[in-house]
């Protein structure tokens, strides 16, 4: 806070800290400091996870007209805060991007493999961006709260790249400037860059692209169906063709390996918010290869009558499939991958760890 004080002299300022009910006590640190200085909030939520979210349900939570989103590891530089306020003040802008990749700007030290990562996310971000942003990618950035309320309902609130959902949400070209700043080193924390990050980032990119037309978490489970599909016919190819097995045996193989696949995919990608974990894996695979036996009969059922009313046979298959797949993500989002799941391991987690009092 002190920091942020030395930063914007003669500014009206709150900080608000968005805590996902952490166990490491964040929650409570902030409380005690928001008791002896009311410019300091605390916003924790229980049931929900999301860096995205998060930044969301924070931003809409104050009344400021201007609002910058930072981390707390203390890696974004609250001294290029002042430049990024004059300029959306001044110019009439929707939005400031602190930015790594302008002249003046670093991506500090960061290995070559990471900043190679950052690059591939830039690249493929150009493919829902409406706005040429050189630095699409980060986190530190100052919102006009109009321009937010323009676009909130459009956003996906998915993953880590809010600033990406954001300006790929707007109806309209996004009136932005950029400031260049140096990436810090972190001083506190664990990085979150995992595989679940660029999952998340995927995910964002499937809703900007395909969201107004299939819902995403449908889009996401039918690729992941098309995953299991090639592996399949690969396997029946492979111990059919060549390792020349009974047909039936190769059938069977390639079912259930695409199908322990599928259920290993939907459980890390679509269903990430609802993950299954420990013993409730083996019910789970339990539930799902029930559910897809018989969307299978289903699928079988629905081409045999289509062929029988002399629809084409690629028409009948298709239709099958479509059938079949419904079925599929239909019962196993509701039986599965239960909505009530990560509500019901929040409360567990809650009652694990002592509370504090003020």
């Amino acid at each position: 806070m002190e920091r942020i004080a030395l930063a914007l002299p003669g500014v009206s300022w709150e900080i608000i800290f968005v805590d996902d009910d952490s166990s490491d006590g964040t929650a409570a640190e902030v409380c005690s400091i928001a008791l002896a200085d009311p410019r300091v909030r605390c916003l924790r939520r229980v049931g929900r996870r999301g860096l995205a979210s998060a930044v969301i349900e924070g931003m809409m939570s104050t009344a400021a007209p201007y609002i910058a989103v930072m981390d707390a590891d203390l890696q974004h530089d609250e001294r290029v805060l002042p430049e990024m306020l004059d300029a959306i003040r001044t110019r009439g802008l929707d939005l400031v991007v602190a930015s790594r990749h302008v002249e003046g700007g670093s991506m500090g030290e960061f290995s070559a493999a990471r900043i190679r990562l950052s690059e591939w996310g830039r690249k493929l971000s150009r493919y829902v961006c409406r706005a040429d942003l050189s630095d699409p990618m980060s986190g530190f950035f100052m919102v006009h709260k109009p321009f937010l309320e323009s676009v909130v309902y459009n956003l996906s609130a998915v993953g880590f790249k809010i600033l990406l959902d954001i300006v790929a949400s707007s109806p309209r070209p996004v009136r932005f400037a950029e400031v260049p700043y140096t990436f810090g080193r972190r001083q506190f924390g664990e990085s979150k860059l995992d595989i679940n990050v660029g999952v998340e980032y995927m995910y964002l990119l499937l809703d900007k692209l395909v969201g107004e037309m299939v819902p995403l978490r449908f889009a996401a489970f039918a690729l992941v169906g098309a995953t299991g599909v090639l592996l399949h016919l690969a396997l029946v190819w492979i111990l059919f063709h060549r390792l020349h097995t009974a047909f039936l045996t190769a059938q069977l193989t390639g079912t259930y390996v695409a199908m322990t696949l599928n259920f290993v995919l939907n459980n890390i990608v679509t269903f990430r918010d609802r993950r299954l974990r420990g013993r409730e894996l083996a019910a789970g695979f339990v539930s799902f290869v029930a559910a897809c036996s018989i969307g299978a009969v289903a699928n079988i059922g629905v081409a045999e009558l289509l062929l029988r009313l002399r629809a084409p046979y690629l028409v009948a298959a298709a239709g099958g499939l479509i059938i079949g797949s419904v079925w599929n993500y239909a019962v196993n989002e509701v039986f599965t991958w239960r909505k009530d799941r990560r509500l019901r391991q929040a409360r567990a987690a809650q009652a694990a760890v002592p509370c504090a009092s003020a």
